[in-house]
């Protein structure tokens, strides 16, 4: 519930009876009618207002509300009435009560942003603001002035609804000044505030702008239709009283409110980062010393690169990283040159895990530049092989809405570049830099500029790959060498070098398991 809902359901409480006990010694609200219709009656003996021939007197009788309308007959109106209010308080209608008196002004030649002498403020809507404009008028030509204390009432527009106490001055069409029609001093003008505040007045606005075409609005006839509840004089008091101790609280709440939401909006994307953080330093799963070590699978997957680089399918790198553990301490070896790299690792691993760069263990690509502009850009189709741009890849989905597609022969001429199995797709350059998804092979793609392809060897896990890039740890060492220009990128060889705590097989197997588990219970939990 926002800062404005909960203002709002006081309001609600106070205009049912449901906010202060009620109190047996209060004068009920029948009395303090029957007193206000004698003020009325000696407004109009005195000329200070027009008697009024529909004008209505609503009552209770066996539990039903009537209506008597004049010299008519009582009708029952209980599908009228809003909401049950408590025995000692009485419904009563606005136009019974009070009478609105529309603002009026000059010619805007008349206005002055400086204050004259026998000059008066001319008021408007936006002068109850945080930013008022002042603008004065002569005193003759203020049809219409309120004083201090008055209520005034936004007529239309995109102001409807809105209440103010006014000040000394006069006031234009928008605004609307309330005038008793009978003395002030029997009814709380704080608890009358209180009422134009609440649903009930705020929803009946609403229904005067059905069916018109004009902007909203409403007119004195508009309210004869409304309802007013009494409650005893003193109970108004308390209600006001009771009231005013709330805006402080109502406040800090929304204070409190915004903070909780800002927090529960951060709270999934944090826990499952946590839950990362620890899948992939080894701490969210327990080891298993009958698994493989990672060494084993590292050993499989230099064989697999062996017979690749004999068929020619890839090249051999001469300076391929190579990371071990001698002595306690972390070294690489990049051909000849061996350093220690202690400084470098971000964490301590479990044994039976290893150390290594991406791209020792995966196929790291991209489309050239030149090959977009010479194979690819010349010969876009509206069908074929579709191509997989990084606006393709948003909250770590594929979206398949494709710009364009090439043929299949063309996509096999750019083998490297092609999209045909089970990999992940990361963009490398722009504001989608961190976004990744497991492509799972299901149709042929091939790679368009600003994307990158990780093809993983030796049965190493797209998924547990996937999640390390995605972790705080792995978006550190994804975006440690990223290129600050106007448009950030990062090279391919940065994303070769990006370093990797890799488990056994089958501890991969566990910590994806167990990841996903989790962020069911997450997204079960933000769901509740």
């Amino acid at each position: 519930m926002k800062a404005e809902d909960l203002k709002n359901s006081i309001l609600q409480l106070a205009m049912q009876g449901q906010l202060v006990p009620q109190n047996s010694n209060d004068e009920s609200a029948s009395v303090l009618l029957d007193r206000i219709i004698k003020s009325k009656e000696q407004f109009i003996k005195n000329k200070k207002i027009k008697k009024n021939s529909k004008d209505s007197i609503i009552f209770k009788d066996n539990g039903h509300y009537y209506e008597k309308i004049g010299k008519k007959e009582p009708i029952c109106i209980d599908d009228e009435i809003p909401f049950e209010i408590p025995d000692t308080w009485v419904w009563c209608r606005h136009t019974f009560l009070f009478e609105i008196s529309g603002g009026s002004q000059p010619p805007k030649s008349k206005f002055s942003d400086i204050k004259k002498e026998n000059y008066i403020q001319l008021y408007q809507i936006r002068d109850y603001g945080s930013n008022p404009v002042p603008v004065y008028i002569p005193k003759e030509l203020a049809k219409k002035v309120s004083k201090k204390g008055d209520i005034m009432l936004a007529r239309y527009g995109a102001s409807l609804g809105k209440v103010f106490w006014a000040e000394d001055g006069a006031y234009n069409v928008a605004i609307a000044k309330v005038i008793f029609n009978f003395e002030e001093s029997l009814f709380d003008k704080e608890f009358l505030f209180l009422f134009y505040l609440s649903n009930l007045y705020q929803s009946f606005l609403k229904t005067c702008a059905t069916g018109r075409s004009a902007q909203a609005g409403f007119n004195k006839k508009d309210l004869n239709k409304l309802f007013v509840p009494i409650p005893p004089l003193n109970e108004q008091k308390r209600i006001v009283s009771q009231f005013k101790l709330y805006p402080t609280l109502i406040e800090r709440y929304g204070v409190n409110k915004e903070k909780l939401d800002e927090l529960n909006l951060i709270f999934p994307t944090k826990l499952k980062s946590s839950i990362l953080q620890e899948a992939v330093q080894g701490r969210l799963v327990p080891q298993d010393p009958n698994d493989e070590p990672a060494s084993v699978l590292l050993e499989n997957i230099k064989q697999e690169k062996d017979k690749l680089i004999k068929a020619k399918k890839i090249k051999k790198n001469n300076k391929e990283s190579v990371i071990f553990k001698e002595k306690g301490h972390y070294y690489e070896r990049l051909g000849k040159e061996t350093v220690c790299i202690d400084e470098e690792l971000p964490f301590d691993i479990p044994d039976g895990w290893e150390w290594i760069k991406l791209g020792a263990i995966s196929f790291i690509t991209k489309l050239a530049g030149f090959e977009y502009s010479k194979y690819i850009s010349p010969n876009i189709q509206s069908k074929g092989v579709p191509l997989l741009k990084a606006k393709n890849i948003k909250n770590d989905e594929l979206i398949k809405n494709f710009d364009g597609y090439i043929s299949k022969s063309l996509s096999d001429q750019l083998f490297r570049s092609k999209v045909n199995k089970k990999c992940i797709l990361t963009p490398y350059v722009g504001a989608s830099i961190g976004n990744a998804i497991i492509f799972e092979g299901s149709f042929e793609a091939h790679l368009a500029p600003n994307l990158a392809k990780i093809e993983l060897y030796g049965g190493v896990m797209e998924e547990y790959v996937f999640r390390y890039i995605k972790s705080p740890l792995g978006y550190k060492e994804l975006t440690k060498y990223i290129k600050s220009t106007a448009q950030p990128s990062i090279s391919m060889k940065a994303l070769r070098d990006m370093l990797i705590p890799l488990p056994p097989l089958n501890e991969q197997k566990r910590i994806v398991d167990k990841v996903e588990q989790l962020f069911d219970c997450v997204d079960v939990l933000i769901n509740e």
